[in-house]
């Protein structure tokens, strides 16, 4: 029960990572709540949890949204007491090179995958300070920090988000605020199934395929990413801040 009483935020909760991420420290007895643009998925994972006998909050909306983001910690300190652990979880894949790179692909990119971070992290630092602990740990990717082709609005969203987390992590180290990153590469996950079925190609045998590139001999699933997001969240990882962590299972970018 590493995270026992624990008051955790989690974004995307709905989505491959974060559905395990929100069961993962409810198990672990944390206090969740979790957010997605859905409020229909926001209540079938409550509901599949709480048959499992783990009980969860969520407040649904859309994270482009700034007034959005700060209610959510708005709402983390009425409903839970206050925070101790965000999880910026969330994030979009536009696919594409600049030139097919549409005005609302770029501005989607950079509204998910950084400006709300930016806003979140800025809403419950302060309510952290207050108790001079907490850690956030953000989901940037390899991807933003050695860019591969055709995807420029998620590789730059992605690059800013590994930055943006470096700085946070060094301004309130001494606050007793831990800020990291974890920076997965290939993901079994349905974001990633959707650039292949993008392409034409079958899912299924790409990702048997991709992980054949892999020197684990496997792409992660998600259970692999959740779990060195809970370590960085934990008292394990007390002493890893302003960190960009890579979980590859050895594989480059390019390779």
């Amino acid at each position: 029960m590493r995270f026992e009483d624990k008051r955790v935020v989690i974004t995307g909760g709905s989505g491959g990572i974060g559905h395990t991420l929100v069961e993962l420290f409810a198990r672990e007895g944390a206090k969740v709540l979790f957010s997605d643009r859905s409020i229909e998925d926001c209540e079938d994972l409550s509901e599949t949890l709480s048959q499992k006998g783990l009980e969860t909050s969520f407040l649904a909306g859309d994270l482009r949204q700034k007034p959005y983001c700060e209610t959510l910690i708005a709402h983390a300190v009425e409903k839970l007491g206050g925070i101790d652990i965000l999880i910026n979880n969330a994030g979009i894949i536009p696919r594409g090179n600049i030139l097919e790179t549409t005005d609302d692909m770029w501005f989607s990119a950079l509204d998910v995958n950084l400006n709300a971070v930016f806003f979140l992290c800025r809403a419950a630092i302060p309510q952290m300070q207050v108790a001079g602990d907490g850690a956030i740990v953000n989901t940037s990717s390899t991807w933003g920090i050695y860019p591969g082709p055709d995807h420029v609005a998620y590789c730059t969203s992605k690059a800013a988000l590994a930055a943006l987390t470096k700085c946070l992590g060094r301004d309130h180290a001494q606050d007793g605020i831990r800020v990291n990153a974890v920076c997965p590469n290939e993901v079994n996950t349905a974001m990633l199934r959707s650039g292949f079925i993008r392409r034409g190609i079958d899912p299924v045998t790409a990702v048997e395929d991709l992980g054949k590139t892999v020197p684990l001999g496997h792409i992660a699933e998600p259970e692999e990413i959740a779990d060195v997001i809970a370590f960085l969240a934990s008292h394990d990882a007390r002493y890893v801040c302003g960190e960009t962590v890579e979980v590859t299972g050895a594989k480059p970018v390019y390779g």
